[in-house]
């Protein structure tokens, strides 16, 4: 079949190079012939049978947005894959404008509206998949970063860096909650590349459940580590996800709290850096130490920052890829790079039991977090196993040993 007419959109939450996928999918579709159509909002519009929010992309729009942060389309967490009618509104109306392939650009919450559409579809519509995401978290090859991620952590390392001269200047602490849910991969990777203090990602938990003390163990032990090496200042991050493991009782508060599309809670709404630094700043002063500890959310000034060159680069190379698969008949993907080489990933692969897209979480037995780790100020098993450490660590705790090893006992495993 010969596509006459590409559609794109972009769903979930904005992401660095978007504009970058658009510019290349635009270029491409006209190099070849074909109409690229816009649609704005993702799903949202289409969902509901609209056919008059869209337009046809020509070279003057496109032709200086690849550095541009943002979205010209617009996005939304629309998900047609549980919507009967809404994904049967979404057929009728690309029917309606003869939409022969669409390129979607999103990340795991979009995989199964991607999917759906290319099954009930019947092939009439061909449909490719861009991987995007600043959390990183796409079961995709280990290798792999999902559009959005480098950017999103560069910014993310510039404001860690600034927060970590303002401690060294003033002597305080701060405790940032990174944006970034289920996974762990953003808060690491901004932590890592910084060289925060400290990083607390859920995967490194063994259980599926995690409490706040858990969480302010290993935050107020970085903190006395640090007072035993005669500092007074440092940078804790902490992963937004981490709420997401709280129990029922823990997150009670949130029982009111907005909702996403898919029906997540919007753990952006829960101040965990709050809470944690009220927990620990009490431990302490109850012990007679002076600390301050200041709160701070870094989060949606990570998503619509310019591409860095490595992101906008790689925004280009996958447009431009997803339309020659499509015109070579491809259908049912999502477009990666492997080694120099673009590779489709069947979209079917990539749903769970539940047909929702597959997470990929931080692997924490591989090297590459154990360098991590290792260079990171807390207190680990080997400390409580020393009793000369243990010693120097009670001393600047304001604790007996015995009272020490009690206290953080939670970290001895």
């Amino acid at each position: 079949m010969t596509i006459k007419k590409i559609g794109i959109l972009a769903g979930g939450g904005p992401a660095p190079g978007l504009n970058d996928v658009i510019a290349a999918v635009a270029l491409r579709a006209i190099d070849l012939g074909i109409a690229p159509v816009a649609f704005h909002d993702g799903f949202e519009w289409l969902s509901q049978r609209y056919t008059d929010e869209q337009h046809d992309l020509t070279r003057d729009e496109v032709a200086h947005i690849h550095l541009d942060g943002g979205c010209i389309l617009g996005v939304s967490r629309t998900d047609i894959s549980r919507d009967r009618v809404g994904l049967q509104n979404t057929l009728a109306a690309l029917g309606k404008l003869n939409i022969d392939a669409l390129i979607t650009v999103g990340g795991d919450d979009m995989i199964a509206s991607s999917l759906a559409i290319e099954q009930e579809s019947g092939g009439s519509i061909r449909v490719v998949q861009v991987p995007k995401s600043i959390d990183n978290d796409l079961s995709l090859p280990s290798s792999l970063t999902t559009l959005g991620y480098e950017t999103a952590r560069h910014v993310g390392v510039g404001i860690v860096e600034s927060l970590m001269e303002d401690a060294r200047t003033t002597g305080r602490w701060f405790i940032a909650v990174t944006m970034g849910r289920p996974t762990g991969h953003l808060t690491l990777g901004i932590g890592a590349a910084a060289s925060a203090t400290c990083t607390v990602i859920p995967e490194e938990f063994t259980s599926d459940r995690v409490t706040l003390a858990e969480v302010c163990d290993i935050v107020e032990g970085s903190i006395i580590k640090r007072r035993a090496a005669g500092r007074n200042h440092g940078v804790i991050l902490l992963s937004e996800a981490l709420a997401e493991r709280f129990s029922t009782e823990e997150m009670s508060e949130l029982l009111d709290v907005d909702r996403d599309a898919q029906g997540q809670i919007r753990v952006a709404e829960f101040d965990l850096a709050r809470r944690v630094k009220t927990e620990v700043q009490s431990r302490l002063e109850n012990r007679g130490l002076k600390v301050t500890i200041v709160d701070k959310t870094i989060g949606y000034e990570l998503r619509c920052a310019p591409p860095i060159p490595v992101d906008a680069e790689h925004a280009r190379d996958l447009g431009y890829a997803a339309v020659n698969y499509l015109n070579a008949g491809g259908n049912g993907a999502l477009i990666t790079m492997q080694n120099g080489e673009f590779r489709p990933v069947p979209l079917a692969s990539l749903v769970d039991e539940s047909g929702r897209g597959r997470r990929r979480h931080v692997d924490v037995a591989c090297e590459s977090y154990g360098v991590a780790r290792d260079y990171m100020v807390r207190i680990e098993p080997r400390d409580l196993a020393s009793d000369a450490v243990v010693e120097s660590l009670a001393k600047a705790a304001s604790l007996s040993v015995d009272d020490f090893r009690a206290h953080f006992a939670s970290l001895s495993a």
